[in-house]
């Protein structure tokens, strides 16, 4: 029987039980004030794009400017405008991210050189498989998404250098609302939203949300269609004056046909780049299907204390499962094709169990007020996997042209054995403590460390699974300056740790990543506040980044190498009000990325990137909305095989609304206006086309 808490004592483990108990003792230095204080951050909940980051993205209750790093904000608003309805969707509208759509239901997100692994609900992390998206997340259940750019040692310990998402849930409001939405779209694209909050007692101390949304369409690539179902419910209970109970239940469902497992290739068997006549090119076959479906369920139980004080304890269970028919083809000289086939039988499941118990809120140390946070955090997921292949169609030579038109036959999925399946369990075990101390009127100082233990076993495609790691801490710093009431300069430092699992070339589970982040920074408020700007760099080195170094069914399948890169960049942002009824959200990022041997690494990331959206409801005319989107980034390649490339391009977006009256409207979106032709992703030399020229009609009812 394994102890729920095996860490050592350590300094961390002291200094967090020692402020709790000198914050409950009366005669002690550290003193907890008996009356009410100002939080140190503003309440009041900002108008249009612009955005307060949830609590839960910093655990401190930090505002953006006082957080000393980069944070970006997608909110509703901004998501109905550009029916931004996926993570795909809101990633590619947030400055500094790039999105590599590798297949169909396939996605990875990088930010400043690295892939983003911290997924997180209302601060509960429920991280992504290796950072790998399968199918789609939808948005509809969803407020706000944050996005804590950089480290994510403020208070989450372990991850890339690269970003923490987290998801914003919608809550049950004390007033009754209701809105539904229809949309149609190129495509045969269909979707239905409907959202209804509201008391379901008299008195308002029990309070409910249903969310439901449904979408369904074909798509611009051949044999592809997909079908999605999202349902959210919650109920909130006000048990007392100071405590209230939020339970909650949310299943996403993606059905596609015609999904891809890899992509195009990029390359024939000579390295010589191939190019597709059309963007429908699809390799899939009419057989291949890939069924994905994700449950979470949540009880949090917060609870006010005097002297502002609270605790929150949150339990969270997450289920995600797949099914799936896939067919995969590379260029092969060996092949007397010049192609290689690979069909695959894949089923998988994996149960996560999330506990988080902390406490936060202000002290008085040295005649000031300062903000303290502790917690403790354990987490334990199970994954099995099996995956068949058919002796037919077992690393068969196929022809290109056949699997474009779709005429390779289903085969009978025979072999199986030890090296195709997986089953193994992950656990992790965490304490951690974050303070933000006032040394002045203008000097703040974030501190805090996070100690954790993680250990795995099981088998993973015929090979050991084997993590220990006991007590390792990841310190966090940093420090934030006011210039003047508009202006700050911050900086902040965090080293890097996080487990890993990938496979190395000798069936070997990698060593963790380890390394160093720095950020230095201005951030301010222009415009009576109504806009945020702010201008960072960066510059991470990072040890055994896990990079991908070929297929081997015998060693496990996909393997990696642990390499060493270090990244150097410039993040530009500003989101808020520009002028009356001019609401902007965007940025620029510049990241140079070098390997060991300081050459130019990680090539598939765009050096340049620009994202801007915008929106203006005209003064002669208020009950319309007019706005438009524009992406750009600079020529990506693969990093071993440059005749896989995607030149620099841009994509245009346009969108108009019409408020018919208080309860109805209307809105059209049109997407890709210039009917851009591009690569979605050139990370593995393979890659489908993007959406061409696209427009989306709906009509909205709200209460």
């Amino acid at each position: 029987m394994r102890s729920l808490f095996s860490l050592p004592t350590s300094a961390l483990t002291l200094v967090a039980l020692g402020i709790l108990n000198t914050a409950s003792a009366e005669e002690n230095t550290l003193n907890l004030p008996s009356t009410s204080i100002t939080s140190t951050a503003d309440d009041e909940a900002p108008q249009g794009y612009q955005a307060k980051p949830s609590a839960t993205t910093t655990r401190l209750n930090l505002t953006a400017g006082q957080t000393p790093q980069g944070i970006s904000s997608i909110k509703r608003e901004q998501m109905d405008d550009f029916k931004l309805n996926s993570i795909r969707d809101i990633m590619d509208s947030t400055p500094g991210v790039n999105v590599q759509k590798v297949e169909t239901d396939r996605t990875y997100f990088t930010a400043r050189g690295f892939d983003i692994t911290n997924f997180q609900y209302d601060g509960m992390g429920m991280g992504l498989a290796g950072g790998v998206l399968v199918g789609d997340i939808d948005t509809a259940p969803y407020e706000q998404v944050d996005i804590l750019h950089g480290a994510n040692g403020l208070m989450t310990g372990s991850g890339n250098p690269s970003a923490t998402v987290n998801f914003i849930r919608k809550r049950p409001t004390y007033e009754p609302e209701a809105k539904v939405s229809v949309s149609a779209g190129s495509w045969d694209k269909r979707r239905v939203d409907l959202d209804v909050s509201g008391p379901l007692t008299d008195s308002g101390n029990v309070r409910g949300r249903l969310i439901y949304a449904n979408e369904v369409g074909n798509s611009y690539l051949d044999r592809y269609s997909r079908e999605k179902n999202i349902f959210s419910g919650l109920l909130a209970f006000d048990l007392t004056d100071d405590d209230t109970l939020t339970v909650g239940y949310e299943e996403q469902k993606s059905n596609a046909n015609g999904a891809s497992w890899g992509a195009l290739p990029l390359t024939d068997s000579s390295g010589n780049a191939l190019h597709y006549s059309s963007t429908s090119a699809n390799i899939s076959q009419p057989w291949v299907y890939w069924d994905v479906r994700t449950s979470h369920a949540f009880a949090e139980w917060q609870h006010n204390f005097a002297n502002d004080w609270k605790s929150t304890l949150t339990v969270t269970a997450m289920e995600h499962r797949e099914d799936t028919d896939m067919f995969y083809i590379y260029g092969d000289s060996t092949s007397s094709t010049g192609y290689t086939g690979l069909a695959s039988n894949y089923k998988g499941k994996t149960r996560e169990l999330d506990g988080d118990l902390s406490f936060s809120g202000p002290f008085s140390l040295g005649g000031r007020e300062h903000q303290l946070t502790v917690g403790a955090n354990v987490a334990r997921s199970r994954t099995r996997e099996t995956s068949l292949y058919g002796t037919s169609s077992y690393y068969t030579p196929v022809s290109l042209e056949d699997a474009l038109n779709g005429v390779i036959p289903k085969p009978t999925y025979n072999m199986a054995n030890a090296d195709a399946t997986s089953d193994f369990t992950d656990r992790q075990k965490s304490l951690y403590a974050g303070a933000r101390f006032s040394l002045t009127d203008d000097l703040h100082l974030i501190t805090g460390a996070r100690m954790l233990s993680a250990d795995s076993d099981g088998e993973n495609y015929g090979s050991g699974r084997d993590v220990r790691i006991h007590g390792k801490v990841t310190p966090y710093a940093g420090v934030v300056y006011d210039l003047t009431p508009q202006y700050s300069l911050y900086a902040s430092y965090t080293e890097i740790f996080n487990p890993q699992y990938y496979l190395n070339t000798q069936g070997q589970v990698l060593d963790p990543l380890e390394g160093k982040s720095y950020e230095a920074g201005i951030k301010g408020h222009l415009l009576d506040k109504r806009l945020d700007v702010s201008a960072a760099v960066f510059h991470t080195k990072q040890d055994n980044v896990a990079t991908y170094a070929g297929f081997n069914p015998s060693l496990g399948g996909y393997l990696y190498e642990g390499m060493s890169y270090k990244s150097s960049g410039v993040e530009l942002e500003a989101t808020g009000e520009l002028a009356p009824g001019l609401q902007v959200s965007g940025g620029y990022t510049y990241v140079y990325i070098t390997d060991a041997d300081n050459n130019r690494g990680r090539k598939f990331i765009p050096r340049n990137a620009l994202t801007s959206s915008m929106t203006y409801k005209l003064p002669m005319a208020p009950k319309v909305k007019v706005g438009g989107s524009l992406k750009w980034q600079s020529k990506v390649e693969n990093d071993d095989t440059p005749a896989a490339n995607q030149a620099a391009y841009a994509l245009v977006g346009l969108m108009t609304s019409y408020d018919i009256d208080p309860h109805w409207s209307t809105q059209l979106n049109l997407d890709n206006l210039t009917n851009e032709k591009y690569l979605q992703s050139v990370r593995y030399g393979q890659s489908n086309y993007g959406a061409p020229r696209n427009v989306t009609a709906s009509v909205s009812w709200k209460f």
